[in-house]
């Protein structure tokens, strides 16, 4: 029997393993920061109530049953065990507040990513076939303003109004990507990191780019949306190799 349907009596099981995989298979990628990253994943259905990661829990050593239970709407959640940190409460919480869309939310420091965030001009142009994935389909904040404590959150959270961009390019921070599930935003975070790189790495040769006409880019996008299964299966093979290798991460 897979590790996976070994369900203790905790709600929300399956996602919290799904969850806890995302996590594990983040920091093996080196897209994490120490334990200052924070993901959320939404258990109601206007997103208010979401799962968590332990405050300043290296993402290496999350389990299913770590992940706790916050409430967007209650600042006594930080009162509560292990409550997330008053910039994880601020971001996630103003995000859950305001984007019902976004069931799912992983914000990270990934290298690339956040090199990317760090230029005067952060766009991300469709040169290969992952970075057209992204085309127009990202939300640029230029106006970094400190640590993500509440009003901060707030403002980033506004500017996902245009539900087909699922990826924030957070200038002079990093980046913030949401989904309709973990397996969705999962993959979404993994090829922004990969379109990230190829595009710094580009750039790093000093050539000229060859960058693909916005007909093409958009087709791309569009066929990579509807392939079929492919979040799924990326993370059903995660959690495939983690469990051979005998991880805790479904315990």
């Amino acid at each position: 029997m897979s590790v996976t349907q070994l369900a203790p009596n905790m709600e929300h099981w399956q996602e919290r393993v799904d969850f806890a995989a995302a996590f594990r298979w983040t920091a093996r990628l080196n897209m994490h920061e120490g334990v200052a990253n924070h993901f959320s994943l939404s258990i109601n259905d206007d997103g208010t109530r979401f799962l968590m990661n332990p405050n300043q829990m290296h993402f290496s050593r999350i389990k299913a049953s770590d992940l706790i239970i916050v409430d967007a709407n209650d600042p006594d959640t930080l009162q509560g065990p292990n409550a997330p940190d008053p910039t994880a409460w601020g971001l996630h919480g103003g995000l859950h507040r305001h984007c019902p869309h976004a069931r799912c939310a992983m914000h990270v420091h990934s290298i690339h990513a956040t090199v990317l965030a760090c230029l005067q001009d952060p766009r991300l142009p469709p040169i290969d076939q992952n970075c057209a994935t992204f085309f127009n389909r990202y939300v640029i904040d230029t106006q970094y303003g400190g640590l993500a404590f509440e009003e901060e959150g707030e403002r980033c959270a506004q500017l996902f109004t245009d539900p087909k961009q699922k990826v924030m390019i957070m200038g002079n921070h990093g980046v913030m990507v949401i989904g309709e599930s973990v397996a969705d935003t999962f993959n979404r975070l993994y090829y922004f990191e990969r379109a990230a790189e190829t595009y710094i790495r580009a750039l790093q040769t000093g050539q000229p780019l060859k960058v693909l006409s916005d007909e093409i880019a958009e087709k791309t996008a569009q066929e990579l949306e509807s392939y079929p299964e492919q979040d799924a299966r990326h993370l059903s093979e995660l959690k495939q190799i983690l469990e051979s290798e005998g991880s805790d991460y479904a315990s």
